[in-house]
């Protein structure tokens, strides 16, 4: 829903939108410019062979489907940790190095939130001053990693296990 909130918030030129999500939720309804979409399953996305895919699924999701999307000549834009590290696939924040992408990029990894940010920053410093190291420490929040966590801390703080 966020992705398709900033899409359109920023005019992105979506001719045809393909929501996607898990068996689950296949053929249950989203809302996006004013018009309704039937969600679908990974598979038939793969088969409409859309010129982009954006994976906010989960690392395990997008290692298995990434590369069927990328073989079908769909350009993945991958949200997980699942590329980031990966040394055939670049690390990219558009602002920052979106120049070294090429055609030939099929599955394109970006860094988490908190590396977005602090390279938006150092960036500009590093040109002028060449930074040879940085130490960082980030504290996230538990209702990032979703609601299986929240219930875990939250039995944790009562004493409970699981």
């Amino acid at each position: 829903q966020v992705m398709l909130k900033v899409l359109a918030e920023r005019n992105f030129p979506v001719t045809e939108l393909l929501p996607v999500a898990s068996e689950r939720s296949v053929g249950s309804k989203i809302s996006f410019n004013d018009k309704e979409y039937e969600v679908i399953g990974l598979e038939e996305a793969v088969a409409q062979r859309p010129d982009i895919a954006l994976f906010s699924a989960g690392g395990e999701t997008s290692l298995e489907w990434a590369p069927k999307f990328a073989e079908a000549g769909t350009t993945v834009i991958d949200n997980s940790s699942a590329w980031s590290m990966h040394p055939d696939k670049k690390l990219v924040v558009p602002e920052i190095n979106a120049a070294d992408l090429t055609s030939e990029d099929k599955i394109i990894a970006n860094p988490n939130c908190s590396t977005i940010q602090m390279v938006m920053a150092l960036s500009p410093l590093h040109k002028r001053y060449d930074i040879k190291r940085v130490v960082v420490s980030t504290y996230q929040s538990i209702t990032g990693t979703g609601v299986k966590a929240v219930q875990q801390l939250e039995n944790e703080y009562k004493g409970e296990q699981g």
